[in-house]
Parts: structure tokens; C-alpha cells; sequence
């Protein structure tokens, strides 16, 4: 995900809710450029048609691809799956607003966190080499 925020702060976000369009909604999610083209065009066709189905998928994309970007638009909430169409749909703004709320709520605590017992199973040693040149390959012939 590729979420510049600074596009999103008031000013801007104004000026780009003037010209919305998919480009800037695929770019969000995926930095590919083909990725998110074939991801704005599964979200056209789905606002085109309101009940898309998978046999109405471009021949452009290949439909074990497009269904799962359309399965991801899903998990994010951007569309629903309902018996063998996806349609729009609108999940997501409110609990993106709460994730602002609580990353914003705990930056203004003043708790200490404990991070031993917030991740009790992390690894918490330094990894060890897993490859490369050991320590005397590096060196050189002469050992140096």
C-alpha cells in the first residue's frame, strides 16, 4: 500500500475531490502500474455495470487474476461479495476513522508501553547470517 498522506491533508484532498478519479484510488493500493491498472479497471467495470460478475471480466485480464484483486477489494472493503456478483460498497471510512482516532489517542497518552509483554512471543535476538561471503573469504588470500 502507497498511502502518501500529504495528498490526503485538507488542502490538497480539496483540490482532488474536485477531479476525482480510479487512477488515484488503484495508485493507493498498489505501485505497480499494472497492478493498479488492472485494478481500476475491475473497479469500473464494477461501477459500470453495479453487479459485476466474474464473466464480465476484460478479456485484457485473465480471470484467476482479476478474481483475486477483486477479492482483495473485498477484504479491504471497497466492494462486497454477495452470492456470485460484487457490487460497491462502503465499509471502510468509518473504521479508518476510528484507526485515526486510536493511533491519535495513544500518541497523546502518556502510558509506558511494555513491549515484552506486548509481543511476549517476538524474537527479540539478533538474526544470524544467513549467506553470503564468511569472514575469511572476505579477507583475501593473504588473510588480510
Amino acid at each position: 500500500m502507497s498511502i502518501k498522506y500529504w495528498e490526503f491533508e485538507d488542502a490538497p484532498l480539496k483540490e482532488k475531490l474536485k477531479n476525482a478519479n480510479v487512477r488515484d484510488v488503484a495508485k493507493i493500493f498498489f505501485d505497480n502500474e499494472t497492478e493498479a491498472y488492472r485494478f481500476a479497471a475491475l473497479l469500473l467495470g464494477v461501477k459500470k455495470l453495479k453487479k459485476f460478475r466474474l464473466k464480465d471480466v476484460p478479456e485484457t485480464i485473465p480471470v484467476a487474476t482479476a478474481k483475486r484483486y477483486l477479492d482483495y477489494a473485498v477484504q479491504l472493503g471497497m466492494l462486497s461479495h454477495e452470492g456470485t456478483a460484487y457490487e460497491l460498497t462502503d465499509r471502510f471510512s468509518k473504521p479508518l476513522r476510528n484507526i485515526a482516532a486510536y493511533i491519535k489517542a495513544w500518541m497523546e497518552s502518556q502510558s509506558e508501553d511494555d513491549l515484552s509483554v506486548l509481543f511476549p512471543n517476538a524474537r527479540t535476538d539478533k538474526q544470524g547470517k544467513r549467506g553470503g561471503r564468511t569472514l575469511h573469504e572476505t579477507n583475501g588470500p593473504d588473510g588480510i
